[in-house]
């Protein structure tokens, strides 16, 4: 049981380094992940960190990919021009410890299972890009070479400029995520599309790629979710919040309710953590499942908690009492066997010391008459 609860809690916090998400090649949490022709990939885990100062929003993630495509393109919907840039691998590191289980010694006073004398160990020993030019109706706001990444900021008025766009640079649109992107078109956002190339010719995108880092404007904090409709397997949603207070989402979106693994302020000023707290020193991480992905109905909007209360998450390290590495509970027992022995023993030494009483004397008979 104790190590069932410390598993349950470790795979938790995995599950939020934090924004994790298990999704089909083209689908992911803040976007859609599109492989070259006849090839596959899957995005094995998401991890972002979402931050909002009041003005701007920005946006850190680390794609894990697997499969066997040399190429893909990931599109991602933004609600103004935002810029891209390489993010700092060690700030997941700085926010998975940073989150870590508080360690406590919870201890017990009667032997349970893995004590003495109900251990067996001391019987059984421990087990051991080049730029392109954009297809028709796609305005190219700007492009740059970041790593092994070629991004383009776009502008377009409808899905079918965005499928050219792709299709051009030979990746195609699944038609599902041109209807998928309709309600961006229809407000205005604007896209961010990335080209993922390996560093050499025949060998397959693998393994975690570079952060990227976007910035935008935002008046209120958001996480384009609603591309994660088109998963067809359940969907899984890890999140790391950096905001001047706890931020909760103001709906499930179609999923099951979040859930807050940790809320708290960041005891950190070095690093990358450090630096992108500053102003925004309330990290909230949130976690939350999606069992049927086709129900997600929008993008997930956060907004202020009614409370700053903090949430720590805690594994208990049960331990048996003892007192100068003697077992509690033998001491306490010992000391109330003796304690009876004594007693009995002074029962038996008072009454072996007590004079004995005579008889009374026994009167002789009267003579008969």
């Amino acid at each position: 049981m104790k190590r069932a609860r410390i598993l349950s809690v470790v795979l938790a916090l995995l599950g939020i380094q934090l924004g994790w998400l298990m999704a089909p090649a083209y689908a992911c949490g803040c976007g859609a992940m599109v492989p070259g022709p006849a090839a596959r990939i899957a995005v094995s885990q998401e991890q972002s960190v979402l931050r909002w100062d009041g003005r701007q929003e920005q946006i850190v993630m680390r794609l894990t990919v697997g499969g066997d495509a040399e190429q893909a393109a990931w599109i991602m919907p933004v609600p103004h021009r935002a810029t891209v840039r390489l993010g700092d691998p060690a700030l997941f590191d700085q926010l998975a410890e940073a989150v870590a289980p508080v360690h406590r010694t919870r201890y017990h006073f009667w032997p349970r299972n893995g004590d003495w004398p109900f251990d067996d160990r001391h019987l059984v020993g421990d087990a051991a890009p080049p730029p392109a030019a954009a297809a028709p109706g796609v305005g190219v706001v700007g492009r740059q070479r970041l790593g092994p990444f070629d991004v383009a900021r776009l502008t377009a008025t409808d899905p079918a400029a965005l499928q050219d766009w792709l299709r051009a640079h030979g990746f195609p649109l699944p038609a599902r995520l041109k209807t998928a992107l309709r309600p961006y078109v229809d407000r205005h956002w604007e896209y961010v599309a990335v080209r993922l190339a390996p560093g050499t010719r025949g060998t397959p995108l693998r393994g975690a790629l570079d952060p990227l880092h976007l910035t935008f404007a935002a008046d209120r904090p958001v996480y384009p979710m609603r591309l994660s409709r088109l998963a067809t397997t359940p969907q899984s949603l890890g999140l790391y919040v950096l905001a001047a207070h706890r931020m909760q989402t103001r709906s499930a979106i179609g999923g099951n309710q979040p859930d807050v693994l940790f809320a708290g302020r960041v005891g950190t000023r070095q690093g990358s953590l450090g630096k992108l707290a500053a102003g925004t020193p309330y990290l909230t991480a949130l976690t939350q499942t999606f069992p049927e992905p086709a129900r997600i109905s929008g993008d997930h909007e956060l907004r202020r908690a009614a409370t700053d209360t903090p949430v720590q998450p805690v594994v208990y390290e049960d331990e048996l009492r003892r007192v100068a590495g003697i077992p509690a509970w033998a001491l306490t027992v010992g000391g109330a066997l003796a304690a009876l022995a004594a007693a009995v023993a002074l029962i038996v030494v008072r009454r072996a010391r007590r004079p004995a009483v005579p008889p009374p004397p026994v009167s002789p008979p009267a003579p008969l008459g």
